[in-house]
């Protein structure tokens, strides 16, 4: 069966909608042009690549901690969707669990680009998000994942690791960063994202500089704690990304047809609760 055929779950991917939903005045970047990404313009894209389902990322740029297009989203998906949100830290419990009921399953936490040091005042997050049983999503590059230990290793929230990591390339394996997230997978309450290869690979190498880095975190992670991502509508990127060809990377780099439809139907689909 071609990829396009199979049944898939795209598990990282943001909206932009600045006409309908204007942007943050904190928010880091503001996306524009071709970056602009309205829910129906992604029902068009996941319909033509026969992805049925989606795990929706609310960006830092663009919205920051504003969830407004998102939970329309999940509304308006009925289903479809589940999220990810961008909350302040002060969050209360009541409000986390408000966003849970409305599908949404995670916090994003970001030190790839805020650094290390935005993730000081995180733990009480860590410990609601734990007590309620959602996800605390963390992007990373690099070796920040080993400034980061006294966080993960204390804190009982479900981790899920955005981007591989986001290794360096040219790194190699044995890396400290790297090997800090393969330490993670003993631990059975981490799940990685094979996602945003073009994050630390570059455009005409994705596969030669990514597919080292993707075997060993499925041998280690196994295809029940890993799920794929396209990171769709591609903002900041210096070369072109598209969807078909992410789809036919993927399918490079799993080429048995059992193991894609763990990782890129089963396993999300049991993690995040989808129909």
């Amino acid at each position: 069966m071609n990829i396009y055929d199979e049944p898939k779950i795209d598990c990282h991917n943001h909206l932009f909608d600045p006409a309908r939903f204007a942007y943050h005045p904190d928010a880091p970047y503001a996306p524009s042009g071709q970056e602009v990404a309205t829910l129906a313009q992604f029902n068009q894209v996941m319909d033509a690549y026969g992805v049925r389902h989606a795990l929706l990322v609310g960006p830092n740029s663009g919205y920051h901690t504003d969830n407004a297009l998102l939970l329309h989203a999940l509304a308006a998906g009925q289903g479809r969707f589940k999220g990810i949100a961008v909350v302040e830290r002060q969050i209360s419990l009541d409000a986390l669990a408000a966003l849970r009921e409305q599908g949404v399953v995670g916090v994003a936490f970001n030190p790839a680009l805020y650094g290390v040091g935005s993730m000081r005042d995180a733990e009480p997050l860590f410990g609601k998000l734990a007590e309620l049983g959602m996800f605390a999503q963390v992007q990373v590059c690099e070796d920040q994942l080993l400034d980061l230990q006294w966080l993960i290793e204390n804190a009982s929230a479900r981790l899920l690791i955005d981007h591989c990591g986001r290794p360096d390339a040219a790194g190699g394996l044995q890396q400290a960063g790297f090997q800090a997230l393969l330490r993670l997978a003993r631990s059975g309450r981490a799940w990685v994202k094979l996602s945003g290869m073009q994050k630390f690979a570059e455009a005409d190498g994705l596969y030669e500089q990514s597919h080292d880095y993707v075997r060993v975190l499925l041998e280690s992670f196994g295809p029940d704690a890993c799920v794929w991502g396209s990171d769709w509508p591609f903002i900041r990127q210096h070369a072109r990304v598209d969807y078909g060809p992410l789809l036919k990377l993927a399918e490079r780099l799993m080429p048995d047809a059992r193991l894609r439809r763990k990782v890129m139907w089963d396993t999300p689909r049991r993690l995040f609760g989808f129909a």
